[in-house]
């Protein structure tokens, strides 16, 4: 049992800028709709504190760990398999070079065990518009700061 979210997005802007984005955890307060807020390190094994805005009253509170770091590259992150195989999760940021200097973010997001439908019933539209709005935000996030240092 599965739940997928998986976005796309080509930027005007360099793959190094793209990250630079990315991997600047205390700025996302400033640009990124979703994960109001982060801390980590970005080192495999470490933990990963996140705000996520899911609801429009508050930011929950969500803390995973950080699984892979291929920089410049990849960072993915989540929940390791809770007990009884009832859910785990998996998020990574893909920075893929394009010709010309620009950039396609892919954003992926799998949740598994027999707890995911549940999650996909209750919040799963929600986290469809959080991950949406944050790849457009990295794009314009990325491209204003390409605009900015022109």
């Amino acid at each position: 049992m599965s739940f997928i979210i998986e976005e796309s997005i080509d930027i005007e802007a360099s793959p190094e800028l793209v990250w630079e984005v990315l991997t600047d955890l205390p700025r996302y307060g400033e640009w990124n709709p979703f994960v109001v807020e982060c801390a980590s390190t970005l080192e495999p094994g470490d933990p990963i504190e996140m705000k996520v805005q899911i609801f429009d009253s508050f930011a929950q509170p969500q803390n995973e760990v950080i699984f892979e770091r291929e920089h410049g590259r990849r960072i993915c992150y989540g929940l390791a398999p809770m007990p009884l195989g009832s859910i785990a999760s998996h998020r990574c940021h893909v920075v893929e070079p394009l010709p010309a200097g620009r950039t396609r973010y892919h954003s992926e997001f799998k949740l598994e065990g027999w707890l995911a439908p549940l999650v996909q019933g209750l919040v799963g539209a929600r986290l469809e518009r959080g991950f949406a709005s944050m790849t457009q935000a990295v794009c314009q996030r990325a491209e204003l700061l390409r605009e900015e240092r022109a």
